[in-house]
């Protein structure tokens, strides 16, 4: 194909209706294609990147888009509920730019291979995509898709001759500070918002990989079994680069345990301090894995949010998962963030197969009981290339097989003891039971997050029947402080 390509890597266009872009009104930028396009600048290639759903590009308007590129080799990320809106822009590119070589990469693609390929792309990067792209995309600038040689890069798969290869997986990248940060110049970084707010926001990933498999979560299925970090000294970097380029003063970790690694944290506290950065910042972590000192350390240091998984209420619901936490570890966590007038997230996962709509009562009960200030109430969803997913098919609980709807907003799937309508109904009953107390609502006034929690909630949730009524539930209550 000859040298100097110009690459575009897209998100699918028309996703911005997806429930996970309409419901919490953030924008983020798609770190993932960021990181590889930075990756394959740094090795001198030219690239492009277009975010659809920041932009809320439809199809017409993101082709355009694609052909004033002119690009030599386009890949498109998709996670699950992104699938649909991928195959058929797929499709699009081959009806009108057919010699151009396609490449499928994210989360759904790695596991669906053959769909993938079935619906348009020439080639699947599978898992981490940094080093496989810069190998492929080499490799498409001296051969083109002459596919013959495709069979020597680790961690792709395409058809050759009616047959689906895979070739070796590729290691996992170690080393994550010999990554250059991700290239944020190719997007508009105004266009990033908090609960609809122009605020200076900036999103960062300081780890990969975690060791514990839940068997409803695909982190550990894509970014490996053992945590890997990067040090604190090139974080801190990250964030001096884009406080003074982009004014950025809030930042969210995108880690799913931010506080795995202890030294880590009290590292990058240490260097937040000595270099006196104004930030604020929220971060993911477990009930296992802080305690009242480090959560202090934290709080006293720009944390503003800390985001704990707790799931269920069910000890032996826990244990089926793969979660490894207790209880009354739980308990202890959240007791200790009240004391430190700490802000805490809780996550509750209702739908596991084997529960009872009492079951399910249980878990929100706890919920109300943990009292964080915010809690997440998700219908349990069975994500490709999780053990949760063979589980479901196996046992022929999956009811919908639109990747559209798997976004944990809408039931997908049903019980031995209950069916996907009655676990709609008690996500509705989940939210008005915590939500709709006259005490939680005082507090968050008094707070001045009231408007801002009732958007989350309800603005714009009118596609499922499911969201509809949770609007319905908030509806009554909306008023201007």
């Amino acid at each position: 194909m000859g040298l100097n390509l110009k690459v575009l890597l897209t998100l699918p266009p028309e996703i911005h209706n997806l429930e996970i872009y309409r419901v919490t009104g953030m924008r983020a930028p798609p770190l993932g294609i960021l990181s590889i396009a930075a990756v394959l600048e740094k090795y001198g290639h030219k690239v492009e990147v277009i975010d659809s759903p920041t932009l809320q590009l439809d199809f017409n308007s993101w082709l355009s888009k694609v052909k004033s590129i002119k690009p030599d080799v386009i890949g498109i990320s998709m996670q699950t509920p992104m699938a649909p809106k991928g195959y058929m822009a797929a499709k699009l590119i081959k009806q009108e730019m057919p010699d151009i070589p396609l490449i499928a990469g994210g989360s759904h693609p790695s596991v669906m291979v053959e769909e993938a390929l079935k619906n348009g792309f020439d080639i699947v990067v599978r898992g981490e995509g940094e080093y496989t792209a810069l190998e492929l995309i080499n490799y498409l600038e001296n051969e083109g898709l002459e596919k013959t040689g495709l069979s020597d890069i680790a961690g792709i798969a395409f058809t050759f001759n009616d047959k689906i290869v895979k070739t070796k997986d590729r290691p996992l990248i170690q080393n994550l500070d010999e990554l250059p940060w991700p290239a944020r110049h190719l997007v508009d970084m105004n266009k990033y918002t908090l609960f609809g707010k122009n605020i200076n926001i900036a999103h960062i990933m300081a780890s990969r990989g975690c060791p514990y498999g839940c068997i409803y979560c695909i982190t550990s299925y894509y970014w490996g079994r053992r945590f890997r970090y990067r040090s604190a000294e090139n974080v801190i970097e990250e964030i001096k680069y884009l406080y003074d380029k982009y004014h950025a003063k809030t930042i969210v970790f995108t880690d799913d345990e931010f506080t795995a690694n202890w030294k880590f944290v009290k590292d990058f506290i240490d260097l937040l301090k000595k270099n006196n950065l104004d930030i604020s910042f929220s971060c993911g972590t477990r009930v296992d894995l802080i305690n009242k000192d480090l959560m202090k350390l934290l709080y006293d240091n720009g944390c503003n949010a800390l985001y704990f998984g707790v799931e269920s209420a069910s000890q032996d619901t826990l244990n089926k998962i793969g979660k490894r936490i207790t209880i009354e570890q739980a308990k202890k966590v959240f007791s200790y963030a009240k004391e430190l007038k700490g802000f805490t997230t809780g996550s509750f996962i209702l739908g596991f197969p084997w529960e009872t709509v009492d079951d399910m009562k249980k878990t929100i009960e706890f919920a109300v009981k943990l009292n964080p200030d915010y809690a997440q109430f998700t219908a349990l969803t069975p994500y490709p290339g999780t053990p949760l997913y063979d589980y479901a098919l196996k046992n022929n609980l999956i009811v919908d097989k639109n990747w559209e709807h798997y976004t944990t907003v809408r039931p997908v799937m049903r019980g031995f003891n209950f069916s996907d309508k009655d676990l709609g109904k008690m996500i509705i009953y989940a939210y008005r039971k915590f939500y709709v107390r006259l005490n939680f609502m005082a507090r968050e006034m008094r707070a001045g997050r009231f408007l801002d929690l009732f958007k989350i909630i309800s603005k714009n949730l009118i596609i499922s029947p499911v969201e509809d009524k949770i609007k319905k539930v908030f509806e009554p209550l909306r008023w201007e402080r």
